[in-house]
């Protein structure tokens, strides 16, 4: 199962809890059909079929396909000038910039 690394937990915490968020919303990562890449996006429920991961109060609702590309990743964030930004990683590489 996909693991957050502390700076994720709290990037995730912020977005979630953006004014005109919904109360139990969280951020859903999918899989692009199209260019085989991930998505991310708040969102206010899980959609049918996602596996819901919840971490120190944050949720993440992954869609099966990118639930099994995810297995054994950790996801990492920071902020910059122009917002957060999330990396997958596993141990000693980065996947996914």
């Amino acid at each position: 199962m996909l693991t957050l690394t502390a700076p994720a937990v709290e990037a995730i915490r912020t977005l979630t809890t953006a004014p005109g968020v919904a109360e139990k919303s969280g951020l859903r990562i999918c899989h692009s059909d199209h260019s085989g890449s991930l998505r991310l996006a708040v969102a206010a429920e899980p959609e049918s079929g996602d596996q819901v991961l919840e971490t120190e109060g944050v949720r993440v609702f992954l869609q099966s396909e990118a639930a099994l590309m995810l297995r054994d990743k950790a996801m990492d964030a920071w902020e910059d000038e122009s917002g957060f930004a999330f990396q997958i990683v596993v141990p000693d590489r980065i996947l996914l910039d």
